[in-house]
């Protein structure tokens, strides 16, 4: 099987570096767990209600809609290998964020584990955060991910309620960026 990778000539993917790895294990099939990540009817269940869009092709938009359709993160995917690995820019649309911050990139690596899948999921970024601001993905991914698993062994996700920590929130307004 080919794998087709892009890098844009203005992003140099090698410069970025893991700032959270999570991975869960889940009883799936590769190709279940890969439906979840990619189907804006599947996400809407077990990510607050947002659902994912992808195109998946390399070049392809990655798009998060919230639960009344408005744009919440953009993106473009950089590595797709169905059902094995899916690397996407991840850009939460908040006015000046990415300016500031740069960009994310969310890889999605799924892999048999005997009668279950391990799913790690790697959050990278091309620049030092600090904690605080980082501290939304160590809070979020988690949660995402845990309720995708029930999600996909139950039928039923986990009903986690979340706003986004309010020490992101504050380092992001010491930075002069506007949150909603």
């Amino acid at each position: 099987m080919k794998i087709y990778r892009k890098v844009r000539t203005q992003m140099k993917i090698d410069q970025f570096k893991p700032t959270l790895v999570y991975a869960i294990y889940i009883r799936s099939t590769p190709e279940r767990v890969w439906q979840a990540l990619t189907s804006g009817e599947l996400s809407a269940k077990y990510f607050f209600g947002n659902s994912v869009e992808v195109d998946q092709r390399i070049g392809g938009a990655y798009i998060v809609r919230t639960p009344d359709g408005a744009l919440h993160i953009s993106g473009e995917v950089i590595e797709c290998e169905r059902p094995k690995k899916l690397t996407v820019t991840f850009n939460v649309n908040w006015p000046a964020l990415i300016e500031k911050l740069g960009p994310t990139l969310v890889t999605y690596e799924i892999e048999p584990a005997g009668d279950a899948v391990k799913l790690t999921l790697t959050e990278l970024h091309d620049r030092p955060l600090s904690d605080d601001i980082l501290s939304g993905g160590r809070s979020g991914w988690p949660a995402i991910m845990s309720s995708l698993k029930s999600l996909l062994e139950t039928g039923e996700p986990l009903a986690v309620k979340m706003a986004p920590p309010q020490r992101m929130l504050d380092a992001l307004k010491a930075l002069g960026i506007a949150t909603p």
